[in-house]
Formats: structure tokens, sequence, C-alpha cells
């Protein structure tokens, strides 16, 4: 199995399920060591980290620090500018991500800005102006850095290339992660010059997903779990691409070498890659996981 050589470009090792700790309750211990035995084992040879916050961002650099096949990015998610005004100095907000990016890179650990971009299924979270005036902002991040970014897109596809392509001489490329959007949408973000296209196991669900997912051309992907969010549920389209599988137990009789059910984790990148395999009709995962990764690296 290991011959197939994996990334998983995000992964949110700062949730509490990775401590253990589900909707504010303790459950099992911290068991992140073992995730990551098991995403090696299955392939996965190097992880990003995602930052949704200033603070995030520092616990993920943190935490990318302890493997050197972990990295990370630096940003503020769209669900999360407020807290631009709300340190009280959006500016002052802005030169501590900047020089916690400059820091992860001396340390080769950032290796993106993000996660950034437009979520308009969550505007309870942040309106519509900030979202748009701190995703704007957050260019500059990637030009000073010349990193490539981490982009998220919910329901918003007009406005977020409209901003994507306003910035484009501060862009040097990215990826739209955790794609959901509809053919349409695939390709005004594929129009857009070095983006690449985030899969995961939300992008995989319905039968419109995977026809959407099919049209995405192999040089222009990327894959990912999400984790511990979006896994490839018994109840998704795609499930039935799906041949790999690991012993599973519920949080409350957790095992250390069993996943636990119903939390995402990134060995389970594999399915992603066998799904999106399956819906192109692809029966040699191989050449196409190589290009994936080599996407990725670049």
């Amino acid at each position: 199995m290991a011959t197939i050589r994996m990334i998983d470009i995000a992964v949110n090792f700062t949730d509490g399920m990775f401590k253990g700790i589900y909707n504010g309750k303790q459950y099992h211990v911290a068991d992140i060591a073992n995730v990551l035995s098991r995403a090696w084992n299955a392939g996965v040879d190097r992880i990003i980290v995602t930052g949704g916050s200033l603070e995030e961002s520092k616990e993920a650099l943190a935490i990318s620090e302890t493997d050197g096949r972990l990295f990370c990015t630096v940003g503020v998610h769209p669900t999360r500018c407020k807290e631009f005004e709300e340190s009280g100095d959006p500016e002052k907000h802005f030169q501590a991500l900047l020089s916690l990016a400059k820091e992860g890179i001396q340390k080769g650990k950032v290796v993106a800005i993000g996660e950034c971009g437009l979520d308009y299924d969550r505007l309870h979270f942040c309106p519509e102006d900030i979202q748009k005036k701190y995703f704007e902002k957050q260019f500059e991040l990637a030009h000073a850095t010349k990193l490539p970014m981490f982009l998220h897109m919910r329901a918003a596809a007009a406005d977020f290339c409209e901003i994507v392509e306003r910035n484009k001489e501060r862009f040097s490329g990215g990826v739209t992660h955790s794609f959901t959007g509809s053919a349409e949408d695939c390709g005004k973000l594929l129009a857009i010059n070095n983006m690449y296209i985030g899969v995961n196991g939300c992008s995989l669900k319905t039968p419109e997903n995977l026809d959407v997912v099919s049209g995405i051309p192999v040089e222009k992907m990327m894959i990912e779990t999400d984790s511990p969010y979006c896994e490839i549920k018994n109840s998704h389209a795609g499930i039935k691409f799906v041949k790999s599988t690991w012993p599973s137990k519920k949080k409350e009789k957790h095992e250390q070498d069993c996943i636990v059910k119903g939390r995402n984790e990134p060995c389970l990148v594999r399915q992603v890659l066998e799904v999106v395999a399956g819906c192109k009709g692809i029966t040699d995962i191989e050449p196409m996981s190589r290009t994936i990764y080599h996407n990725t690296c670049r």
C-alpha cells in the first residue's frame, strides 16, 4: 500500500478531537502520535496543518515543529475575520501574522498563507463586508512572504474570484480547498492562473459532486482530509469507490490502534484518492497519485 505517496494538504490538528475532547468533554487521551503513525504507514509522507486564526496559526506552527514531515499555514479563516477588529488594532494584528509567517518560513515550516477566503454560508459568524476586507488584506501577506495561498470558498464564487482576480499581481498561486461548488464555479477557479482545487470527503457526497470532481483535471488537483471533519461517510455517493478501510471504535471505547468512528484523520486521504480515481474511471491509481503529489510539492 505504501508505494503510493500522498500529501494531505489540510489537517486541523489544533482541533480538540485530536486531544480526545469532543464538544467540550474529554473522552480519551490525546492521540496525535498514533494518528500520525497510521498516516505514515498508509503512504502519507507530508501533512500541512491548518491555521485559521492568529492563535491557531501559532499552535499549528508549534505542532509542525514536532516532526520533520509536518508543515503549516498562517492566516485567518473567513468566519473568524472579526478577530482583526476585535484585537483593537487591525494593523498590529496583521503585523503579528506577518512576523509569525516569517518566523515559520525561517524554520522551514510555513508553506502557505491561509486558511483565508469567503464563506457566505456562515455569515452569522462574520459579516460579508468584514470577510471581503480581510480576505483582500491577506493577499498582502502572500505578497510579502512570496507564499502560495490556502483558500476557502463557500457559496461565494463570484466575489471570491473577483477578489483573486483583482489581486492577481500579489497571488503567485494557491489551492481552493474542500471544494464543494458547481461545475461552473470549478471552471471559474481553473481560469485563474496557478489555481488548484483541493478535494476531500465533502467534495464527494452527491452524484453531482462526483460529476464535478470527475471533470477536474488531475494536473489541477490536490487531495486532503480536512480532518477531523469531512470524512467519507457510508451515505456519500463516493463510498462505492473506497477500497482501503481501517478498524474503528467509538470515542467512548477508544483504542490506540483504531481510528475513532466519526473522526476523520490523515490516513483516510487514501480513500479520497480512491474515490477520485473511481469517479474518473481510472483503474491504475499510481500515475494519478504521482501527478497530484507533484502538484502539491510545486
